[in-house]
C-alpha cells in the first residue's frame, strides 16, 4: 500500500491537533508557509530533513506520522471498496 499521498494529510491532522496555523508551523520549522501548505495538499514532495523538522515541531516522531498516513490510506481504501447491495426478489 502506497502511503505517500497520505503523508501531507497526516501532517495536517497533527498540526490541527496542536492548534497551530500553517504559518506558525512553518515559522517554527524554518520553512515557508506555502511549502507547508503544498506538503499538506500533496503538491510538494518534502525531503526527509523537512519532514523531520515539521514532525519535531508537532512533537511527533516520523514513524508516528507514517503510521497515521497508513491509517488514513487504509480508511480511504475501505471507503472506496464497493458495498454489497442486497437485491430483493420481490417485484415492485
Amino acid at each position: 500500500m502506497d502511503i505517500t499521498p497520505y503523508v501531507g494529510p497526516a501532517f495536517r491532522l497533527l498540526r490541527e491537533r496542536c492548534e497551530l496555523s500553517q504559518e506558525e508551523l512553518a515559522l517554527r520549522a524554518g520553512l515557508d508557509r506555502t511549502y507547508v501548505s503544498g506538503i499538506e495538499r500533496g503538491r510538494r514532495n518534502p525531503s526527509l530533513k523537512s519532514m523531520q523538522r515539521i514532525a519535531a515541531e508537532l512533537d511527533a516522531a516520523l514513524d508516528e506520522v507514517f503510521a497515521l498516513a497508513r491509517e488514513l490510506a487504509e480508511g480511504n481504501e475501505a471507503a472506496s471498496k464497493p458495498k454489497r447491495v442486497r437485491r430483493s426478489n420481490r417485484s415492485l
